[in-house]
C-alpha cells in the first residue's frame, strides 16, 4: 500500500495477466508481479489499485488485487521488513485490511521482502 502521490522509482513491463503495462514501485512489488504471473490460481492481476473512502487524509492504492480462478479476490500489500513496525505503515495496513472486509474480500495478506 502506499500513498497515490509518492515519487520513487518506477519499473514497468508487460504482464500477460495485468491489463496495460504493469508500473512496480519497488522491488518488492516488481518481483512479487512475476510470481502472481506464474500463480496458475490468478486469472488478472491489476496493480496499484486505487482506495476510494478510506478514510485516510490523501489517496492510498492496494498493491496489487487479483482474481482467481474460483472467481475470488485476492489482495496483498507489499512492504519492506525493515518499514513494517513504522506507526504510519501499520495505520496504513489496517486501513486495507479493514477497506477490503468490508467488501467481502477475505484473502488479504501482506508480502515481506526477504
Amino acid at each position: 500500500m502506499r500513498n497515490k502521490n509518492t515519487h520513487s522509482i518506477t519499473f514497468k513491463k508487460k504482464l500477460n495477466k495485468c491489463e496495460g503495462v504493469f508500473r512496480a514501485y519497488s522491488e518488492l512489488q516488481f518481483k512479487y508481479g512475476d510470481l502472481l504471473e506464474a500463480n496458475k490460481d490468478v486469472v488478472q492481476i491489476r496493480a496499484n489499485v486505487l482506495l476510494k473512502d478510506l478514510g485516510l487524509t490523501g489517496s492510498f492504492t492496494s498493491d496489487f488485487v487479483c482474481s482467481k480462478v474460483d472467481g475470488e479476490l485476492m489482495v496483498r500489500e507489499c512492504v519492506s521488513r525493515k518499514s513494517l513496525m513504522k506507526p504510519s505503515i501499520i495505520r496504513m495496513l489496517d486501513a486495507s485490511l479493514e477497506y477490503w472486509t468490508s467488501r467481502g474480500v477475505s484473502d488479504w495478506g501482506i508480502v515481506l521482502d526477504e
